[in-house]
């Protein structure tokens, strides 16, 4: 089963208009070729289902990779994590869920994911 995700903000794949949203590289304002050409060729959606994803959502997921995991992504891989959770928590048991993590967080570091994140907070008192 294939599950897509896109911003709430901007569900091109969904039909809804864009909008603007804080996901960096997630559907900028058009559906690539790329994905039109396959839905051509599919006739029709090339995923099973659409769970998109909140800026804010997206933001949480990247960060609790990061602190839980030591998985540094950017807020399109905290996007992907959001939407495979959101996923789990409907799939059976024993499911096996595979999320790709588009990027790396070390681009974002003066964007919104960082935003009230101190200098000096790994400091220990």
């Amino acid at each position: 089963k294939i599950v897509a995700t896109e911003p709430v903000e901007a569900q091109l794949l969904g039909g809804k208009p864009w909008g603007a949203h804080k996901i960096q590289g997630w559907t900028p304002d058009f559906v690539p070729d790329v994905i039109k050409n396959a839905m051509k060729a599919n006739g029709g959606p090339v995923w099973d289902e659409l769970e998109p994803v909140t800026d804010a959502e997206s933001i949480e997921a990247s960060r609790l990779l990061a602190m839980k995991e030591g998985i540094f992504t950017g807020i399109s891989g905290g996007g992907s994590f959001a939407a495979a959770l959101k996923v789990a928590e409907k799939a059976p048991a024993g499911s096996v869920i595979l999320a790709m993590l588009p990027d790396t967080g070390e681009r974002y570091l003066s964007t919104a994911l960082f935003e009230g994140i101190n200098d000096g907070t790994d400091i220990i008192e």
